[in-house]
């Protein structure tokens, strides 16, 4: 199992992520307010601006503060960044 960094002392199982996508699309908007309404979403942002979605196996919705790109390339690593500080 290898967990990734999403912020603020929080992680994910990289083998439970399906999808890391941008939240700036309407159906990224319908998707995260289905699973609110579901109450499937954890919102990891710590009051900051969403700046990415991940979408889980279990239908979970993770809102992160990090962008895109910068958790891609945490899934990408070799793990070195999972206990990494903000």
């Amino acid at each position: 199992m290898k967990l990734v960094n999403i912020g603020f002392g929080n992680a994910v199982n990289a083998d439970r992520v399906l999808a890391v996508v941008s939240p700036d699309s309407a159906p990224v908007k319908r998707m995260v307010q289905e699973a609110r309404e579901r109450k499937l979403l954890i919102d990891a942002t710590q009051g900051r601006r969403t700046r990415a979605v991940l979408v889980m196996d279990s239908d979970h919705v993770v809102l992160t503060y990090l962008q895109t790109e910068t958790i891609l390339t945490r899934f990408n690593s070799d793990g070195s960044e999972a206990g990494g500080g903000e």
